[in-house]
C-alpha cells in the first residue's frame, strides 16, 4: 500500500515534461510486463493502431498498466480479452481499454475513481483502491479526461482524453 500511496503522491511531484510518447510502443511495453498476469489468466490484450502524442511516457505506462491490468483482474469465468484502440475528433484523442470483464455498476461510475476505493473485498480481488485514483490523477495531468461505460456481466470499456497539442 505505502507504494501505491508514494505513486499517487508522485504523479505531481516527480512529473516529467511532456514529449512524443508512441502509444504503440507503450503498450507493447506494458503487455510485456503484464505477461506472467496475462498467461496466468489465459487473457489476450491486443490494440488497434494508436497514436504518438505529447506527454510523460512513464505516466502514460503507469495509466495503461493500471487499465489494462484491471480488465485481466476482474474476469469472470471466461478468460480475460483487453483491447485498446484511439480515435481523434480533431482535438484531442480518445483511448479506449474494453474488457469483458465482470463489469461495473452505473452507481459506482464515480466513486471508483476516489482514492483507496473499493467495490469487491480483498478475499476476490486483490488490491489497494488506489489504481484507478492515480489514473484519474494522471490524465488530468495531462489536460483530459478519463470515464466509462459497463455494463454487468459483459465488461467494461474505460476511455481517457489526451488533448492533439501539449499544453
Amino acid at each position: 500500500m505505502i507504494n501505491d500511496l508514494l505513486t499517487y503522491a508522485r504523479v505531481e511531484s516527480r512529473s516529467r515534461p511532456f514529449e512524443p510518447t508512441n502509444l504503440n510502443a507503450v503498450v507493447d511495453d506494458v503487455i510485456t510486463l503484464l505477461y506472467a498476469e496475462i498467461r496466468d489468466a489465459d487473457g489476450e490484450v491486443t490494440h488497434g493502431e494508436l497514436p504518438t502524442v505529447m506527454g510523460d511516457e512513464s505516466q502514460l505506462s503507469q495509466l495503461l498498466q493500471n487499465l489494462i491490468g484491471n480488465g485481466l483482474k476482474y474476469h469472470g469465468d471466461a478468460p480475460p480479452q483487453v483491447f485498446i484502440a484511439a480515435e481523434s475528433n480533431g482535438i484531442e484523442w480518445t483511448i479506449s481499454v474494453r474488457d469483458n470483464g465482470i463489469g461495473i455498476d452505473e452507481k459506482h461510475y464515480e466513486k471508483i475513481f476516489e482514492i483507496f476505493r473499493r467495490l469487491h473485498g480483498q478475499d476476490k480481488y486483490p488490491g489497494t483502491g488506489i489504481g484507478l485514483a492515480v489514473c484519474r490523477r494522471i490524465v488530468n495531468r495531462h489536460g483530459g479526461r478519463i470515464w466509462l461505460e459497463s455494463e454487468p456481466g459483459k465488461g467494461t470499456t474505460f476511455y481517457f482524453t489526451i488533448p492533439l497539442s501539449s499544453k
